[in-house]
This record gives C-alpha cells, structure tokens and sequence, in this order.
C-alpha cells in the first residue's frame, strides 16, 4: 500500500477491509469536525487516498465502486491522463497572471472549444468563472443587460447554486436556502413537467406544464418584462427529473417569440452525461446561452457561460471576470478532459452505460414495490423511493439503501426536492463489471430495507 499513484492505473476492484468508516477515517473526521465549518457536511464518512476509472480508495485501504463521480465532476474518470498531462505542464510553466491582467492562450483555446462543442452553428463567445453558481449568476448579468429587463423565471425543482441570487433560483429550501435569506428579488417560479407526479398523468404532462408555465408567466409577470428563462434540460438536484417530451421546446419557442434569453443550466447535465454532449440536444434546443461546469475540467474548478456573441458581447469591459475565473491550470485541464471526451467517444460511453444500467433498475422497480420510478439518460440515471402503494415519498428508506450501499463498497448520493431520489452518476470511463457489481450491491440492500 505504499504506491500513492491514482487515476486510471489504479485496481479497478471494490475492497472493503474494514467497518465503513475505517479507523483512520474515524480520526480525520475528528480533526474534521474540530477545524472545520459544521455547515460543511458529508455524504460518505470515508476520507479519500486516490481515485480512478470507476473506483474511489479510502485512506484505510477500502476500495469503493464509484457511482458519484464526485456529483457528475470526474467524467473523465479521476486524474485522467490527458487532464494530467496537460495541467503538469501547465503547473511548470505557471499558475496565474489573471486573465484580466495579461492573457494567456489557454483561456482562448477553451472559448474556442465551447464554441464547438456547445449546440448551434451560429457565432458564439465564452466567459469562464469558478464555479456552476457564478456562470448562472453571470449568465443573469448578461441577458439583463442584453434585454434591459430584470425579471427571471425558474421553474419547481431546480437548482443553480449557493450564491444570494442562485438560491433565489433555487427551488429546494434545506440544506440550500433555509436561514439565508433575504434573496435576489425578480425571480418568478413556475410549473416544471414531471411525469411521474403529474397530476393528470404522464401523458398530459408537456402541454398542460407548459401551457401553465407560460400563463404564469405572461399574467404574473409579463413577458415583457424577462430577462431570461433558466432551466436544467435535466433538474439535478431536484430529482434526476427528465421534463416530458415537447415541454422544452415549447418553453424556448414563448422564449423566442417574447425577446427572452433561454438558459440552458447543463452544469450536471453537460459533457457527455446524458449520451449526448449537452441535453438539450435530446430535442434539438438551441438555447442563446449555456451554463457549464462540473465533468468539464476533470475535477478543476472551472466554469464557462457560452452564447450568442452579440448577446455574451452585451456586457461592458470588465462588467465579466474575476481573479481567478478561467485559471490557466484549470484550462489546460479542460483542454485534456475534452480531449478524452473526443477520443475514447465518451457520449457513446454513456449511452452504454444506460443500457447496461436502466434495464436492471426497471427490473429491480419489478421486484421492490419502494421504487415508484425509474428515470433518467446516459449516465445520469435515478431511482424515485416511495412508500408502498402510493406515491408518497420515501426519504427514510433512501437515506437507510444509501446507507446499505455505503457499507458494502457502493458510493451512491441520494437526491430530490423530497430526498427520496437515489442518483447515479458513474464515471463514463468505469467498467461495465463494475457496474453490474454496483447494482447487485443494490439489488442486496433493497432486499434489506
């Protein structure tokens, strides 16, 4: 156990060696809980020693199939080569000017890589950030000053971040926004198509959600008066929700038609997640612009808001930015993560996965009446926990399998506005028989609730 060396060239096996959490682990915690912030909390209490391919290893030796990817972030897989490779050089060449300051190519090569890869054909800009709840914010910025209007429309079970205005945006009161307030005032919410709480039933969802949505906003609001409409393609963290088919279009069609920028937020949807490069390609959306974050620099912080240039150009000089917004070993990361992404097709990876994946959730919804439904694209899969016969929500039941699975070598994160939602975000990169080991691990845990 001496060789440190992670990423891919690291046992792709589950090991589980000790108690979950193992001594050592047991002794970082306290250190934890003394030096830092209680608001800081933990899903897992194991603390990582290295990580790769579809495995995540904890300082006391235990080995953990990973089905998190660190919330969508190491698509990659972690410490993948070319991410490696690229931000090593990086390091040894420097760390930071501020691109503010004097800029550097690897800032423009990443612009130039979002203007290939994000959907549409038509000239688009970048700005990068930090962080998925700064390109949101900045994404806000431009289309205020590209419309001159104020008000912003979100919709239930969204999340955009921890930010005053992206808890705003934010749907889910605790843990996100519960003691924070007051927030950013001109944000509106409206309906969401969720097909398996539509009251009406799945098959009525898109036309009555968008229908409601649209008159919500034209008499509450007034479309005159909205800046942007700011949508996940998929909802994340309120629940893995895929919108009824025919919802998104509608909503960027009244978009259009009213001069109001649509916001794809594909911060945990984006590259490659869903099978696709972004998920609003599922239905041919080309939204004016697209937040990023998470799977695109392999595990640095890196953020981008891509759009049309003459609505990203409506920001005055230095209206944008921030010191250390698009960091150059950030960019020379991106640069290696897409790399990865072009070169092993990990769009493809994905749709495997969900055929690997879904067909085996469908059959454990079969045999386990606490699963009330089964959703998701690609890699960015979920299993919605109910209480038997209903549809009421189960978070004690999603809190008690993730539990299950932790023990046995499965990281697993739960979700949802109502925490009954357990996710499931592999690595693009693991191995299919870790996958089916994930799920038999599951499969044991359900039999045990």
């Amino acid at each position: 156990m001496t060789d440190l060396t992670g990423g891919p060239a690291l046992p792709q096996e589950r090991r589980v060696v000790t108690a979950i959490p193992g001594p050592k682990s047991q002794e970082l915690m306290a250190r934890k809980q003394a030096a830092v912030a209680n608001g800081i909390g933990t899903v897992m209490p194991v603390f990582a020693r290295r990580a790769g391919g579809g495995v995540l290893e904890d300082v006391d030796g235990n080995s953990f199939i990973d089905f998190g990817s660190g919330i969508a972030v190491t698509s990659v897989g972690n410490s993948a080569e070319a991410v490696v490779r690229r931000a090593t050089q990086q390091l040894q060449d420097y760390t930071h000017t501020c691109v503010m300051v004097t800029p550097y190519e690897p800032y423009v090569q990443v612009c130039e890589e979002l203007a290939r890869v994000t959907p549409g054909d038509h000239e688009k800009k970048s700005a990068l950030f930090n962080s998925g709840a700064e390109a949101v914010e900045n994404a806000v910025k431009i289309a205020r000053t590209h419309t001159g209007r104020q008000a912003v429309v979100v919709f239930d079970h969204g999340y955009h971040g921890r930010t005053n205005l992206t808890m705003a945006l934010t749907s889910k009161s605790m843990p996100y926004k519960h003691g924070f307030g007051p927030f950013a005032p001109e944000v509106y919410r409206v309906p969401v198509a969720y097909p398996y709480r539509w009251l009406t039933g799945p098959e009525n969802c898109a036309e009555e959600a968008a229908a409601q949505a649209i008159d919500q906003i034209s008499k509450q609001v007034g479309a005159e008066n909205v800046a942007a409409i700011v949508i996940e393609p998929v909802l994340g963290e309120g629940g893995f929700i895929v919108p009824a088919r025919g919802f998104l279009p509608r909503i960027a069609q009244f978009a259009k038609d009213n001069g109001i920028v649509f916001v794809a937020d594909e911060i945990q949807s984006g590259f490659c997640r869903t099978g696709q490069w972004f998920a609003c390609e599922d239905e041919d959306i080309v939204p004016d612009l697209i937040t990023t974050a998470k799977g695109i620099a392999g595990g640095m912080p890196l953020a981008a808001v891509t759009g049309r240039a003459e609505i990203m150009d409506s920001a005055h000089s230095g209206g944008l930015g921030g010191t250390y917004g698009g960091n150059p070993v950030a960019c020379a990361a991106a640069l290696g993560s897409i790399e990865t992404m072009r070169e092993q097709d990990l769009p493809a990876k994905a749709r495997h996965i969900e055929e690997v994946m879904k067909p085996r959730l469908e059959k454990l919804a079969g045999q386990f009446d606490v699963i009330g439904d089964v959703r998701g694209r690609g890699a960015m899969l979920a299993i919605e926990l109910v209480r038997p016969g209903g549809k009421e929500p189960n978070p004690e039941a999603t809190a008690a399998l993730a539990k299950q699975c932790h023990q046995n070598g499965l990281l697993v994160l739960t979700t949802g506005t109502y925490g009954n939602v357990m996710r499931f975000l592999p690595p693009l990169v693991i191995g299919e028989d870790l996958l089916n080991e994930g799920l038999d691990i599951l499969e044991e845990a359900l039999g045990q609730l």
